[in-house]
């Protein structure tokens, strides 16, 4: 330990911090009703999981207490957690990385971390870098124009718009500040572990 600080460990031997399980829930709320949070997203219950304890997808009519949705995101972070421990062989993080890049998991899910940049600069040894990766998550998609400042992000082979996109860090927006609000409170603690 140099300067108070905990040295980082392989990712192989960290796990998820009881304090950042506490504030992973507390932060996606709860609902005893399967919901779908945001357009387009899969529905969730519980404490924000898209899944049940044996694998199949919560759908819309789903309903859960709030014991059992705590026991259904446990379930749903370990197997988060063993996943994102095999992508990243051979990285060690100080465990507060670790919970941070987690909790990004929770929200965000494998598909998008594997292919993210933070995982791409972890991998280099570039924990800066990882940290500023972050901020790239900051805009929601719709297979429609949800509303003012949705602009085009992709077009058909005949140039007719198939999906939008709306950019969170835009200031004032009562689309979807949290989601952007959430991305600078990670990436102020990942930038202060370094």
């Amino acid at each position: 330990m140099r300067g108070g600080v905990n040295p980082r460990l392989l990712v192989a031997g960290l796990s998820l911090s009881a304090a950042a399980l506490v504030g992973l829930v507390a932060r996606e709320g709860y609902t005893d009703k399967a919901t779908i949070p945001t357009q387009g997203d899969r529905p969730t219950v519980g404490f924000g999981s898209t899944f049940h304890e044996d694998g199949t997808p919560v759908k819309m009519g789903d309903t859960t207490t709030p014991v059992r949705a705590l026991i259904k995101a446990q379930a749903h972070i370990g197997k988060a957690e063993a996943a994102f421990r095999d992508s990243l062989v051979g990285v060690a993080l100080y465990p507060g990385e670790y919970d941070l890049y987690v909790d990004w998991v929770y929200q965000y899910g494998m598909g998008a971390w594997l292919n993210s940049g933070m995982r791409r600069e972890l991998l280099a040894g570039n924990y800066t870098a990882a940290c500023d990766a972050l901020l790239d998550y900051r805009k929601l998609t719709s297979a429609r124009q949800e509303g003012p400042g949705w602009v085009v992000s992709k077009r058909d082979a005949q140039g007719r718009p198939t999906r939008w996109e709306f950019d969170c860090s835009t200031p004032g927006n009562k689309v979807c500040r949290g989601v952007w609000t959430r991305q600078q409170e990670r990436h102020a603690k990942c930038m202060a572990l370094q």
